[in-house]
């Protein structure tokens, strides 16, 4: 099997979350797979696109829109997105929505519905 090659398909809207070491990185990643399983885009590999690996890259390019949750002003899903040659379409901060960044993995339900709506809302969904 050729390793550089990629399953993945390309997709009207891609998810991209920041994934990161801490509460609002999880929540991130969490509302990208909920998003996901409920059919409103589909959480797209943000390492692969740090990596350039061309199957990715060309599948982001086809994306009709792309969404990147950040969890805190470090920026990581869109500063790597950019790096790439990417602007994204909708950019979700998790900290600014009343969200603090923790150093744990806690997440609470009403935090990860609160991000949930804010992306559907920008997604005018």
């Amino acid at each position: 099997m050729n390793e550089d090659k990629c399953l993945c398909e390309p997709n009207e809207i891609l998810i991209f979350p920041c994934s990161g070491g801490s509460n609002v990185g999880q929540i991130a990643n969490e509302v990208a797979k909920n998003l996901t399983t409920q059919s409103y885009g589909k959480m797209y590999c943000l390492a692969g696109i740090g990596g350039h690996i061309s199957g990715l890259i060309e599948s982001t390019k086809a994306a009709k829109k792309i969404i990147t949750i950040d969890g805190c002003p470090v920026h990581c899903a869109k500063k790597t997105l950019e790096h790439a040659g990417f602007k994204p379409d909708v950019h979700m901060l998790i900290t600014e929505l009343g969200v603090n960044k923790e150093s744990g993995f806690e997440m609470s339900d009403r935090d990860i519905k609160n991000v949930m709506e804010k992306v559907k809302g920008e997604l005018n969904v």
